[in-house]
């Protein structure tokens, strides 16, 4: 398997009231096409952080960040969002549905943004998403009559919208009840069995069941990199 993320003494530092803060201290971190990582730790110990800087929404302060084999830390950002659209689906806790658009419609959206599907396939790939995510009858839906499991699996589908090799998931499980939350965990795998690289950070002590990997954080260090059982 060829290096699908590689950080390499990465740190980023933050000013809150003129008082420095540490948010990760010097990282290094290798992971590999197809792996499915956890990402564990306390809140503000920097799980977030690192996802954000694998996704290039934010940029380390020091250190490399190269994803497929681009240096994404110092891509010019009109670049990074055409860039992300095309290999990183983002899921997230709070689903970050457009209100006044249905579930097809969400997942068009992003579609229509990166172009990588021609429009003609479109409509038909959304919908086949939504099937596959087990929500087909809930296409014309807007998200305020859709259930907290729904919605995930929306956003799931609109994180595969443009089919992207990497998937990054922020808590995604952490306003679901436990059902559900083992659902979005079985769903996760499965897209990881299909050939998908996953990178999940979660508080779920349970989410180390699905991952083939488990990285722990304390205060922006990693201090346990395991392989799991299984």
């Amino acid at each position: 398997m060829s290096n699908s993320i590689q950080l390499s003494n990465v740190s980023k530092r933050y000013r809150t009231n003129n008082t420095p803060f540490i948010a990760l201290d010097r990282i290094d971190l290798s992971l590999e096409q197809g792996d499915f990582v956890s990402i564990v730790g306390k809140s503000g110990s920097g799980k977030s952080t690192l996802l954000n800087l694998m996704s290039g929404i934010d940029q380390p302060s020091s250190g490399q960040v190269i994803v497929n084999g681009i240096d994404i830390a110092h891509m010019k950002t009109n670049f990074l969002d055409a860039w992300r659209g095309k290999n990183i689906g983002l899921v997230f806790q709070f689903f970050q549905l457009l209100p006044t658009l249905t579930a097809l419609e969400n997942i068009l959206l992003a579609m229509d943004f990166c172009k990588v599907i021609s429009a003609a396939k479109r409509v038909d790939r959304a919908r086949c998403l939504l099937q596959r995510v087990g929500i087909s009858d809930k296409a014309n839906q807007f998200p305020s009559l859709l259930s907290g499991g729904e919605k995930q699996r929306v956003a799931i589908a609109r994180a595969l919208a443009n089919d992207p090799p990497i998937i990054l998931a922020d808590e995604p499980t952490g306003n679901l009840d436990s059902a559900n939350a083992k659902s979005i965990f079985g769903l996760l795998t499965e897209l990881n069995h299909q050939g998908k690289t996953i990178v999940l950070v979660s508080h779920d002590p349970d989410c180390h069941l699905y991952s083939n990997r488990s990285i722990h954080i304390i205060d922006g260090r990693i201090t346990v990199n395991q392989k799991n059982a299984g």
